[in-house]
């Protein structure tokens, strides 16, 4: 009976081996990622600022204004800092106010010269006299300046009053409240830090981890095989960056607004939870980057033999209902994030075309 031929007999190495040179390379991917996430702690509030710009904007245009959030004015390091030591943070210092600007403790009201005679009068009666009598020789001028006070009564001038206490500063916090994400756990706002850190840590790290990946994986490829990665794999990675860019700068504006809109239309009170915004965040540019993937997934398709360029080109009213039916998978159950990620796509299918037409075949493919 024929002995069972192992899987690396032809290998240049063992079994063991190669679990080996895996487990050194796994180690030093992790060692990088923990490299990473420790830079990331240090600029989470940063990222975070990043992140959370785009919520802000949309409520800062659908609220009242107000001022703009500082993150704290601490960086992490800062914060461990004041925490372990027991050290006061610094006071902010105050805001330097340009002429004709008002204090944070500061409101200007308009208000009639009647209302505001009126007002006087009823706080302080008395405080506002009659004219002393004057002789014969000043009546005239007397009754002059009598009918111009008249008129301007008349007119019921108006004039801007600017009034000052500290509880106007405390409105102008909670009105600024309106305009950023709220947290409703004491450990919520830790754990986002936490959350977004490893991401970006991740994000930091990946050209390390992704070069120890190759190196362990391109020891069992052919040359040519090599050369094919060599030449796809930056198209795709291109292809993930375009989506998630795209989504962060242009489709979360449009969304955000479209959304923060319609509670407003519904006279419903919005206040954004941080960590389930971060959630959103984090997880819609995924999508949009894996999806833009599109062209990848169909010249790989064309090439094992699947479909053909002319089946693309006969089908596409059929991609393009499987493409609008997977826009509304993959996004929030608005309408306007999944037409954001509908066009684009059918778009890129016709790409996609042309991409398969450009190198047509296994024959033709020296890579293939």
């Amino acid at each position: 009976m024929p002995r069972n031929r192992d899987l690396f007999d032809d290998s240049t190495m063992s079994f063991g081996e190669h679990l080996e040179v895996l487990r050194v390379h796994v180690w030093r991917a992790l060692v990088g990622l923990v490299i990473g996430v420790c830079i990331a702690l240090f600029y989470g509030d940063q990222v975070i600022g990043v992140l959370r710009t785009p919520i802000d904007d949309a409520l800062r245009r659908a609220n009242l204004p107000a001022s703009e959030n500082d993150l704290g004015g601490v960086d992490f390091g800062q914060f461990l800092k004041n925490f372990w030591t027991g050290e006061e943070p610094p006071p902010e210092p105050e805001p330097e106010v340009e002429p004709g600007q008002l204090a944070e403790d500061e409101l200007q009201v308009e208000i009639s010269l009647k209302s505001l005679k009126h007002i006087i009068e009823k706080a302080a009666p008395g405080t506002l006299r009659e004219p002393p009598q004057e002789s014969e020789s000043g009546s005239q001028s007397a009754a002059t300046e009598t009918s111009e006070e008249q008129t301007a009564e008349a007119r019921d001038v108006v004039v801007p009053l600017v009034l000052k206490a500290p509880e106007f500063a405390i409105f102008r916090i909670t009105a600024d409240r309106a305009n950023h994400a709220v947290t409703y756990k004491v450990e919520e706002a830790f754990m986002t830090y936490m959350k977004v850190s490893v991401v970006a840590g991740f994000v930091l790290a990946s050209p390390w981890i992704f070069y120890q990946i190759w190196q362990f994986v391109a020891a069992g490829l052919y040359q040519h095989e090599r050369r094919y990665i060599y030449i796809y794999l930056p198209m795709s990675i291109g292809l993930f960056a375009v989506g998630a860019v795209f989504c962060f700068i242009f489709v979360f504006p449009i969304v955000l607004d479209f959304l923060i809109s319609f509670n407003k239309w519904l006279h419903v009170e919005l206040q954004p939870r941080l960590s389930e915004y971060i959630n959103l965040v984090l997880m819609l540019p995924v999508m949009f980057g894996i999806s833009f993937q599109l062209p990848m997934i169909m010249l790989f398709i064309e090439r094992i033999g699947v479909v053909t360029v002319k089946g693309y080109i006969e089908n596409w009213r059929i991609a393009v209902l499987v493409i609008a039916v997977a826009s509304m998978l993959l996004t929030p159950s608005d309408p306007s994030s999944m037409l954001l990620m509908m066009f684009p796509l059918i778009f890129l299918y016709f790409g996609g075309i042309l991409l398969c037409q450009f190198r047509p075949g296994a024959a033709a493919d020296p890579l293939a």
